[in-house]
């Protein structure tokens, strides 16, 4: 059993608020992180997903207001999208009764529709926080390659060899296109979608290009983003933003695009091991996501993280604003000899941060003069934690 850094944050959270909602894509290990928060506490779980424990809500009602001064933990929670007005009512009457917080933690896999929902419906009583697959803090360091070539999702990363591991990745894959995604409501072809899925892939890190995405698919622009929005919703895609500041440069303005999980781009790419991913062209790119994946699940709340590309080709490949007007410029290489390039200097006179970083592969910390220190991964998550 692994444990998770977020554990502590929820019960910070459900200390100070009546209900959670903790998100994550399926099998990131949300039930089984909320299963081991009930220890001395009492509590009552329900998997909506469970016909059994579904009926149970038929008079929600009822049966969650029996359930009062427990902790009631509502897993999938997205598919009774009515249930926050109840939630609404029956936490008001627990406030008033003398139980400020800790009444709901719920579970849920869908982003969007169910941050909306919850906000319109619990504001001022919900906290939201996010359940990531394992990043660098969580696993010995040893395993380090083994957690960029599996991925994050803890039973891919924990699967007895390569080919299990696989196997469980096509599997997830596979589920998220026939089962889990039709039942959002969304009727698009499965095959289409996995299709657009691989293309994101190979072009891990690029900027978004919806025009010739479509073209590939045979479909609109309009439609491309639709599809965007729908997987970074699931939160298996995320669309990193420009920074943008007024230096009287020319910007670019699109969004780059990742696959979040990196055993997923192998897995989509059929890259079944380390030799395999090495020895494709995509392996940089793979690492470069799989290091903005860890440091953006480790940094401070409340940080925005952006990238800087100008026109002319001046680049910084993460810029992490902090609070209190920190700002933080990463570079990403892979290889143990990093070397900073001239786009990357250009780009830290434009926006004069207060710290630098080229992050490699190797585990040794070094200046590389001009205020710019050479780190690995996991040196600069451990320094972002410290930075909360």
């Amino acid at each position: 059993m692994i444990d998770r850094r977020i554990a502590d944050r929820v019960c910070q959270r459900l200390r100070h608020f009546p209900a959670v909602v903790l998100l994550g894509p399926r099998q990131v290990g949300k039930t089984t992180l909320a299963r081991r928060l009930d220890d001395g506490r009492k509590s009552v779980y329900l998997d909506l997903e469970n016909p059994q424990d579904y009926e149970k809500l038929e008079d929600a009602r009822g049966y969650l207001a029996a359930q009062r001064g427990k902790l009631v933990i509502l897993d999938e929670v997205q598919r009774v999208p009515g249930l926050f007005q109840v939630l609404r009512g029956l936490i008001d009457e627990s406030i008033h009764e003398g139980q400020p917080a800790g009444q709901f933690l719920l579970l849920g896999s869908a982003s969007i529709d169910l941050l909306r929902q919850s906000s319109e419906s619990l504001a001022g009583r919900v906290a939201t926080l996010e359940l990531s697959p394992l990043d660098a803090l969580e696993i010995e360091s040893s395993q380090a390659a083994r957690l960029w070539i599996r991925g994050g999702f803890p039973r891919s990363y924990l699967a007895s060899d390569e080919r299990q591991s696989v196997i469980w990745r096509e599997n997830f894959i596979r589920t998220y296109l026939e089962r889990d995604i039709p039942q959002l409501g969304p009727r698009i072809p499965a095959e289409t979608l996995r299709r657009f899925w691989t293309m994101l892939a190979h072009s891990q890190g690029s900027l978004l290009n919806t025009a010739q995405l479509g073209r590939s698919l045979a479909v609109d622009g309009k439609t491309v983003a639709k599809y965007l929005d729908l997987m970074v919703d699931l939160l298996l895609v995320r669309r990193l933003p420009p920074f943008l500041v007024n230096l009287g440069k020319r910007l670019v303005k699109s969004p780059k695009t990742y696959v979040r999980d990196s055993g997923l781009v192998h897995a989509l790419l059929r890259l079944d091991d380390e030799e395999g991913v090495l020895g494709h062209p995509i392996a940089g790119m793979s690492w470069e996501g799989h290091v903005i994946e860890n440091l953006l699940r480790v940094m401070p709340e409340r940080t925005q993280a952006s990238f800087y590309r100008t026109a002319a080709g001046a680049e910084i490949d993460l810029v992490l604003e902090l609070p209190g007007s920190r700002i933080w410029a990463i570079e990403i290489k892979r290889g143990l000899a990093p070397r900073a390039t001239k786009g990357f200097h250009i780009a830290l006179d434009d926006i004069g941060p207060q710290k630098a970083y080229v992050v490699y592969t190797g585990d040794q910390r070094y200046s590389k003069g001009k205020n710019i220190e050479a780190i690995g991964m996991e040196d600069l998550a451990a320094e972002l934690v410290a930075a909360e």
